[in-house]
């Protein structure tokens, strides 16, 4: 593109005026030199026009003040903003209209009852609360082992708006929490982009976000977890952080502080605010950009941030204590002794400061690393976690905590899934990153920053794509301003022969003519495009065609972007994972509500106290909408007790009846969808329960027992003796073949025929089988009341002869006059 020229602007016509919105910064320059007429005096002491107007592309109107301008900008931009806001809102709101006001998934149930704990027994209640129903029969100290931050924000709008007379059920303040900070969160993000760019890069970047199916996937209407608010906390945090690093201001550093808090007592993932607000301030450090501002915005920060997070009973000494936060300690330590250093500079002589600022430094670092390594191998700081590793090793949880291996969300992030989620903007991310390092100011290069460690993160497992999400808004919405001004600004710029031939007829000074003559030389030395990339021609690059074909291939892509997040949202994201909705032959909608069947029959069918056994993954759900006691549950703090459930599950009914009478557990849910063809059942996460179950007892459970001899996972008639005797196998096929009439019996989800030889269960007996088969429920039986085995008691009232003893046998052969075998 050719720079635009700097002569003034030429009045047009009356006739010619239209109307065209404009980017601020250009709509002020050409009106302003529109009606500004601008002189040199020339050497005589005359005076004339610098130059010749300029070309534009579209005329423009001259009777609209600035000031005019400016305020109807402002009023665009928060229209514009509100409907943002708006659409962000409406969009979430899909399961809503479609289902119902429900809560999703596993996490948001326990919150939920969390939050209704907090609004009806009080704040104090909750703060000490002990929930005995859960990881029976130990129980769980709730208070102290969740983050509160989500419950306590929801407890205050269920308590403001009744200050206000709407009384609302604490239910629907849930459902609408996440769809409500959507919101906020494109609001956060527009005053983050701003500082970053322009309002107009700001606008768009709030667009982006509010409707990007990578943060909507976790904030629909429904969804009531820590991420609902935890994305606003994120961008609102870092806004504050560059206004305190931008303007030096304490109040600031303390905003951003009390975001910290906020986020700390809301999400596990404030650990990387912990880390990535130290590494931007060590990075301009490292650049020699430190200043006062810098030292004030980060001091203020880090002590208030601190302390407001100690408050969390659930983190307490852990910001002091833990590998994770010794970065943001450390670069807290490094500002105050650059700010000693500066002082000292002051106040000794040059040659005696460069010897006391050498040995200065050497001894502060020597000192502070033998403080870290006697205080990390005395154990007073923690190592790192081992989810830590699992970030730079994505083997390391597969073989030392397969408890988070097992967990979809934490595998890695396929290629196809940044489409799904970013759409075009992951193409328009590099180009605004690019432009970051183009500029290279203080707060680009935290974007910068920010998007390096984010994009990796983001590879390494599904659940960042969230953090990731938001700085690709960002980025892409920078880029994308910069083109769209640069194609909307009417200015043409003047080719290389109207300069000469302006320049040549207008009188000038010596040392203005070296400067014009230097600056050709200068852009004949630099590469330059040829064609129509060269804006040689007429028009060039500028023209109305090619401003025409680019606006309008831009337009083209934002109207596929919204269609795109509209479908995804509507077709991936908003179905509740307790109400499952498929198509009939005929189009209409089936709803299949066989998890809510089950619960409710618990509820209704049991009693009070009845210990129910599954995988940890429905503890949640259950405790939630059955209201009874579980063994384990989503919290997964105690991997020996998943295990025991594991080895329950993966073992013959011989080894899993003593576990299951030693804890008390009266029902077995099982989830089985192998009939109605719903992936997500026992089966297809078994193997994770036998390797759970293995890492505890590997002698008595061992994964290579479940595969066949070609290393396949079967279930039919290729399945192994172990896998076919195994509890979870026989509660999920039992009475199966019958379904079918006497045809082969075929599995839906793993495309196997299975045997249609009956499962005979002995320590079981089928409770409930859910409309669709998604839910199964058997019930222990008691013991013998005359201590007969429990296979011989169900062999007898099936009408099938015992099998003989060996000690019959032995008498036998006595009798009949031969040995025993």
């Amino acid at each position: 593109m050719a720079p635009k020229a700097k002569s003034p602007l030429a009045t047009p016509s009356k006739s010619s005026q239209v109307t065209v919105p404009l980017p601020r910064k250009a709509s002020e320059d050409v009106l302003s030199k529109a009606q500004d007429t601008d002189t040199e005096p020339l050497p005589s002491g005359t005076s004339t026009p610098k130059s010749n107007s300029r070309k534009l592309a579209y005329p423009l109107p001259t009777h609209i003040s600035p000031t005019t301008i400016n305020n109807t900008e402002s009023l665009l931009r928060f229209v514009i903003l509100a409907l943002i806001c708006g659409a962000a809102i409406g969009s979430r709101l899909f399961a809503v209209i479609r289902f119902e006001s429900v809560i999703h998934e596993f996490d948001p149930w326990f919150n939920f009852r969390a939050s209704k704990v907090l609004v009806n027994e009080g704040f104090y209640e909750f703060w000490n609360w002990f929930d005995p129903t859960a990881w029976y029969p130990l129980g769980r100290t709730v208070g102290t082992t969740l983050y509160p931050g989500l419950m306590v924000t929801s407890g205050l709008i269920w308590h403001f708006l009744r200050l206000i007379n709407m009384p609302v059920d604490i239910r629907n303040v849930c459902v609408m929490l996440a769809p409500g900070f959507a919101g906020l969160t494109a609001w956060a993000t527009y005053l983050f982009t701003t500082e970053m760019s322009t309002p107009s890069a700001g606008l768009l970047a709030a667009a982006f976000i509010g409707i990007a199916p990578g943060y909507i996937s976790r904030s629909v209407a429904g969804s009531y977890d820590n991420e609902a608010i935890a994305i606003f906390i994120l961008m609102a945090c870092f806004y504050s952080w560059i206004k305190a690093m931008k303007t030096g201001s304490a109040l600031w550093g303390m905003l951003t502080a009390l975001f910290y808090g906020w986020m700390v007592a809301a999400w596990g993932g404030y650990v990387f605010i912990t880390n990535m607000i130290p590494l931007h301030a060590f990075v301009l450090i490292l650049m020699g950009r430190f200043n006062n501002r810098l030292y004030t915005a980060y001091s203020s920060w880090y002590v208030i941030g601190t302390i407001s997070s100690m408050q969390v009973p659930f983190v307490e000494f852990l910001p002091i204590r833990t590998s994770e936060h010794m970065a943001a300690l450390g670069v807290f330590g490094l500002l105050q002794l650059i700010a000693f250093v500066e002082i000292v500079r002051r106040l000794v002589p040059g040659k005696q400061f460069q010897l006391l600022l050498r040995a200065f430094v050497v001894l502060v670092f020597v000192v502070s690393f033998a403080a870290l390594v006697v205080l990390t191998f005395s154990g007073w700081i923690a190592p790192f976690a081992g989810r830590f590793y699992s970030l730079w090793d994505t083997g390391y949880a597969k073989v030392h905590m397969p408890i988070i291996a097992s967990v979809s969300e934490h595998q890695p992030t396929a290629w196809p899934s940044f489409f799904f989620d970013l759409e075009m903007l992951i193409f328009f991310f590099p180009a605004g990153v690019f432009w970051c390092f183009k500029e290279l100011r203080d707060e680009q290069i935290f974007i910068i920053i920010y998007a390096t460690l984010s994009a990796y993160f983001a590879g390494v497992m599904v659940r960042l794509m969230l953090v990731i999400t938001p700085v690709v808004c960002v980025a892409s919405a920078i880029s994308f301003s910069k083109l769209l001004e640069a194609y909307i600004d009417p200015i043409i710029p003047e080719s290389e022969e109207e300069l000469e031939e302006a320049t040549a007829h207008q009188p000038m000074s010596k040392a203005k003519a070296k400067k014009i003559a230097a600056a050709a030389q200068q852009n004949k030395s630099e590469f330059n495009f040829t064609g129509i990339l060269g804006g040689k021609g007429e028009k060039g690059i500028f023209g109305l065609d090619t401003r025409f074909a680019v606006v309008s291939t831009l337009s083209l892509f934002l109207f596929i972007f919204v269609y795109h997040c509209t479908w995804v949202t509507q077709s991936a994201y908003s179905s509740p994972s307790v109400v499952l909705a498929s198509r009939n032959q005929d189009g209409s909608q089936n709803i299949i509500d066989d998890f809510r069947e089950a619960y409710y029959w618990i509820r209704q069918n049991t009693e009070k106290d009845a210990v129910i056994m599954s995988w940890w993954d429905y503890g949640y759900q259950i405790a939630g909408m059955a209201d009874r006691p579980t063994l384990v549950d989503n919290n997964t703090w105690n991997n020996t007790h998943i295990a025991t459930v594991g080895k329950a599950m993966s073992s013959n009914e011989d080894v899993a009846y003593p576990i299951l009478r030693k804890h008390d557990v009266e029902y077995v849910l099982v989830i089985f969808g192998g009939l109605l063809g719903y992936s997500g059942d026992d089966i297809n996460k078994f193997l994770w329960m036998v390797r759970i179950a293995q890492g505890e007892w590997p002698d008595e459970v061992q994964e290579v027992n479940y595969f066949t001899q070609r290393g396949e996972y079967a279930v039919d008639e290729r399945a192994t003796p172990t896998m076919k005797n195994s509890l979870m196998y026989k509660m999920s096929y039992y009475r199966f073949p019958e379904l079918f009439g006497g045809h082969p019996a075929q599995d839906r989800v793993r495309g196997q025929t299975i045997p249609s030889a009956p499962i005979q269960l002995d320590t079981l007996d089928e409770a409930f089988t859910s409309e669709n088969w998604i839910v199964r429920i058997y019930q222990v039986k008691k013991e013998d009341p005359i201590g007969r085995e429990l296979s011989a008691v169900s062999s007898f009232e099936s009408g099938k002869k015992l099998k003989r003893s060996a000690s019959s046998d032995t008498a036998a052969g006595v009798k009949k006059g031969r040995p025993s075998m």
